[in-house]
């Protein structure tokens, strides 16, 4: 099984941290693929940089020329996750959502600690699409740029523990999020600190993804997700 885990920032070590979380948890003989935009903005805060990483990541994927059996877009609260999957029949599986149903199985009410404050309602919009809002007691912002996570990792790892803290104990979250793929593998210091359960998304993704190859199943192309009608894009994919 392959499954292609893509970053939605040009960020390449972001997406080699992502790829090596992903690898930490996927199942013996699962091979996880790192992919990087080959355009776009270095960190994703806000809507335009997230409507442009929605086609870097179509365009990412489209240029990959082996097979692979799924895809993870690892990005919080991102757009595009819909468009992928009309172009492919593999699952496609989005971080935020395997993340905050993961959470609806050990707890009764989750919290998401995401990064800037300017992020939240994008991640607030992507939990209501996926109906899973209802269970979400908050979406709060450490004020840590994504960037911050990798230049700055002690102070960062502090202000996401210092917020899941008030999340817990203000909000009555009974599970924590991490709503950024930048900061996998953060888990275990934040559940130490915590006290409750906390999912990672890009973990949550790979066990998700490879729970859906095992079972055989694909994207659905009755109506919502069928593929895109024939047209000629005028210069898309890039270069191709």
């Amino acid at each position: 099984m392959r499954i292609l885990t893509v970053n939605v920032n040009t960020t390449s070590s972001m997406t080699e941290s992502i790829a090596e979380a992903a690898r930490a948890v996927a199942e013996p003989g699962v091979e996880v693929v790192g992919l990087t935009p080959t355009f776009g903005a270095p960190s994703c805060e806000g809507n335009m940089e997230s409507y442009l990483a929605a086609v870097g990541v179509m365009d990412a994927v489209l240029a990959y020329d082996e097979p692979f059996d799924a895809v993870i877009q690892a990005g919080f609260g991102e757009h595009g996750r819909e468009g992928l999957q009309e172009l492919l029949e593999q699952p496609v599986v989005d971080i935020t959502e395997a993340a905050a149903a993961m959470a609806t199985f050990v707890g009764r009410s989750y919290s998401v600690v995401t990064t800037l404050d300017r992020t939240v309602p994008l991640i607030e919009d992507r939990l209501r699409l996926a109906g899973l809002m209802e269970r979400c007691a908050s979406v709060r912002a450490s004020n840590t740029s994504v960037l911050d996570l990798e230049t700055d990792e002690r102070a960062a790892v502090q202000s996401i523990v210092d917020e899941a803290q008030r999340a817990a104990r203000e909000d009555r979250a009974e599970v924590i999020v991490l709503g950024c793929g930048g900061m996998a593998a953060l888990e275990r210091e934040v559940r130490e600190q915590c006290g409750v359960p906390v999912v990672d998304g890009v973990a949550a993704a790979v066990t998700v993804a490879q729970s859906l190859v095992r079972l055989g199943l694909t994207t659905s192309k009755s109506r919502t997700y069928a593929r895109p009608l024939p047209k000629n894009l005028k210069g898309f994919p890039f270069g191709r």
